[in-house]
């Protein structure tokens, strides 16, 4: 799941630096922002088979790749 989810997030962040630390804030590192973080949805949403609500998550509950892992563990993404 791990290596799926760094593939999405340095397509939409057009960045390698989401694979460097894996607990960077995407949002203060510039890397992500409201339109990115839509378009992550999709992306997880199509790639994992799970349902993400935009409403569901709080932009701090998707600032680093563990926290969206965590996430997805919680949705049945192995």
């Amino acid at each position: 799941m791990e290596e799926k989810l760094l593939d999405i997030l340095e397509r939409i962040c057009d960045d390698e630096a989401v694979r460097e630390d894996l607990e960077m804030d995407l949002f203060e590192e510039g890397l992500l922002d409201s339109l990115a973080i839509a378009e992550l949805i999709v992306a997880v949403e199509e790639e994992f088979k799970v349902l993400l609500s935009p409403t569901e998550y709080e932009k701090e509950e998707l600032s680093t790749v563990h926290k969206i892992e965590k996430i997805l563990k919680a949705k049945g993404v192995e």
